[in-house]
């Protein structure tokens, strides 16, 4: 008889592994790495919502064909725009997480999923209807779509295309926007024709 399959701890070392590169690709994000390392060592456990220090959430910095808008959602609960994205329940996979969110959140289908994780956030969440203020450590990956024509959902206000040069310097978008506009134009190649 040979070895049993393990999905849920071959995706935590594919995590695991994940995590390693974005550190030497950012190693100025040391500390948030070591955070998500941390949570990412309890194992399984750390995917559900129910572990109240804490838990693991996947969301899609979800471009435009062309790379120069991306869809934000104006959160229903935390009244604020943001990217696409909720909790793994129970998903080692949270690049699959990420991708099932932004399809659900906006209604667009054939999105393409970047592999690799793009972006790191810890942030907390504030008690809502009874559930203990916690920790999001939320994974960000690149989504692309094809189509433009979203639906909102009932977990947004609305939703809109925002051009991403005007979301990295717009000084009253969340911090984390901010920062994963700044990664996206430095990442994406020039235009053609430009010198």
């Amino acid at each position: 008889m040979g070895p049993a399959n393990h999905p849920e701890r071959d995706e935590c070392a594919a995590l695991s592994a994940e995590l390693a590169r974005y550190r030497a690709r950012w190693p100025g994000e040391a500390e948030v790495v070591d955070h998500f390392g941390a949570l990412l060592g309890e194992g399984t456990g750390a995917f559900v919502r129910e572990r109240l220090g804490g838990h693991f959430t996947a969301s899609a910095w979800l471009v435009s064909a062309d790379g120069g808008r991306a869809l934000l959602t104006h959160h229903r609960k935390l009244d604020r725009w943001l990217q696409l994205g909720g909790h793994a329940d129970g998903d080692c996979d949270l690049a699959r997480v990420a991708l099932k969110e932004a399809e659900e959140e906006s209604g667009l289908r054939g999105l393409a999923l970047v592999p690799g994780v793009f972006d790191l956030d810890r942030h907390w969440i504030p008690e809502h209807k009874g559930v203990p203020a916690h920790w999001h450590y939320d994974v960000r990956y690149v989504v692309r779509a094809q189509d433009e024509g979203y639906v909102v959902s009932d977990e947004s206000h609305d939703l809109a295309w925002r051009p991403v040069a005007q979301l990295a310097g717009d000084p009253d978008a969340d911090p984390s926007v901010r920062r994963m506009a700044g990664k996206w134009l430095a990442a994406m190649p020039p235009a053609a024709g430009t010198p």
